[in-house]
């Protein structure tokens, strides 16, 4: 509101740091990495958080020592909105519309992330169905591109079942793809923002993990929020060098029918 309000720079970058809920994760990451970038030879430390009502400890999420990040755009839209008890207790209550809402969110998150890790040719695809559709009024389906032309492999925020099943869905994954996400929430349940990271851990302890593969994370929050982070793997990951992996000793066991 601010940047748009003062006309202010496009190419500036905004932070919510507050009620970023599921997402905040990941747009964390790009954070630190900005902070790093402008101050050398010093540390940032990212938590990854977890849903306040659970219980018990959680293993730490992946060893993360063998990629590079390429892009995190972030997405913003209204599903989720706040009200007020009669005792002012502030709740947060979700929309029925939330399945619709975050599909519309991916496919904004989608425009936003397809022309940096696109072939030309499905970025051409997507932008004359965009156009077509946009400017000519079309009746034409909305292009989904192909993204496995790009990435190989993707971490969706483990929220629950409706979720993974939307976005299955406007993506055109497999399930092998959607193995990872699955398989986390049959495990740990959804553990907020930290999700992606084990859904990354699980694709390592698999060894599905190759040089040069990328890696597309996607998390959700409330508001509705949308945050994506691409990475490129420097090298493989062999399972012997995966230390901390919570899959390590489990990994036999997967994947179950969920």
């Amino acid at each position: 509101m601010i940047i748009n309000h003062y006309k202010l720079r496009t190419d500036i970058k905004s932070y919510n740091l507050g009620g970023m809920e599921c997402s905040a994760g990941l747009i964390s990451v790009e954070l630190a990495k900005n902070l790093l970038r402008a101050n050398p030879n010093t540390y940032a430390v990212v938590p990854l958080c977890r849903t306040s009502h659970e219980t018990g400890r959680f293993p730490s999420t992946s060893s993360f020592t063998w990629f590079e990040p390429i892009k995190a755009p972030t997405i913003n839209i209204t599903a989720a909105f706040t009200k007020e008890r009669m005792r002012k207790e502030l709740l947060v209550s979700l929309g029925c519309d939330l399945m619709a809402v975050a599909g519309d969110t991916l496919k904004t998150n989608i425009t936003t992330l397809g022309p940096l890790v696109l072939p030309f040719t499905e970025q051409f695809m997507f932008f004359v169905t965009l156009v077509l559709k946009k400017v000519f009024k079309a009746k034409v389906k909305p292009y989904i591109p192909d993204f496995n032309l790009a990435l190989q492999h993707f971490c969706i925020h483990a929220g629950g079942r409706a979720v993974l099943e939307e976005v299955q869905k406007n993506l055109q994954l497999t399930d092998w793809h959607m193995e990872p996400s699955r398989m986390t929430l049959h495990r740990f349940g959804n553990t907020s923002s930290s999700s992606p990271w084990y859904e990354l851990a699980y694709t390592e302890a698999k060894g599905r993990i190759a040089g040069g593969d990328r890696v597309w994370q996607i998390a959700f929050g409330s508001g509705f929020k949308c945050n994506g982070a691409v990475w490129r793997a420097l090298t493989s990951t062999p399972l012997s060098e995966t230390r901390g992996n919570p899959w390590k000793d489990e990994i036999h066991k997967y994947p179950v029918k969920a």
